[in-house]
């Protein structure tokens, strides 16, 4: 599967990463917004090989991928889909960022799942699913501190990187979102995941035990 899926996937990301590139909104905010995928891209595709992910979690992380690069380009406050969004349903702001946070608790309850099932004594059940949504949240919890960090080392300049929109409440709102999506992820994807998993395992789904 990752001999042609996988590559298939990082030229996508790849060429919107460089479509991105060119005279983004703020050069500072696009660096700061494509950094999770300069760090997690080349250590997925190293570790391919040796440690495979399903072709269900590699698809979310190249729409994850997609999500921040085109905030990157735009700035989250700025995504035209967000402000499509925002004269259609009457929204006081631009929630594109909102979107962005509940990605970032779906797609990583996914990828965390998957690592936990694969290499912890965890089976499908109670358990599982509140370690992975509390992991989600702590994930969550610390971009909002490297945002903080740099806004602290920016000034002015990671304005747009924050996206706050003048909303006092905004770190608790990406902070629940990313907690809806990970609430969310488990219950919609996790009996396709199981299958995924059992297929590239090699077992039979029925043959996995539940707590």
């Amino acid at each position: 599967m990752t001999n042609r899926y996988l590559p298939a996937l990082v030229v996508i990301v790849g060429a919107a990463l460089v479509v991105s590139g060119i005279a983004p909104y703020d050069r500072t905010t696009w660096w700061l917004e494509i950094f999770p995928i300069l760090i997690a891209g080349p250590v997925l595709v190293l570790t391919a090989r040796r440690f495979p992910l399903t072709r269900l979690t590699y698809t979310l992380l190249a729409f994850h991928a997609l999500i921040l690069i085109v905030g990157g380009h735009y700035t989250y406050a700025r995504v035209p889909l967000g402000f499509w969004a925002q004269n259609a349903f009457g929204l006081a702001r631009n929630d594109y960022d909102r979107l962005g946070h509940f990605v970032q608790g779906f797609v990583p309850a996914i990828l965390i799942r998957e690592i936990l099932l694969r290499t912890s004594p965890l089976r499908p059940g109670r358990w599982l699913f509140v370690i992975v949504t509390a992991m989600c949240l702590a994930f969550s919890a610390c971009y909002e501190f490297f945002e903080w960090w740099s806004a602290l080392a920016g000034g002015h300049a990671a304005d747009a990187f924050l996206g706050t929109q003048g909303d006092v409440w905004d770190t608790q709102w990406d902070m629940f979102s990313a907690l809806l999506g990970a609430i969310a992820a488990q219950p919609l994807l996790a009996r396709f995941h199981d299958r995924s998993l059992a297929k590239l395992l090699g077992k039979q789904p029925h043959t996995v035990p539940t707590e």
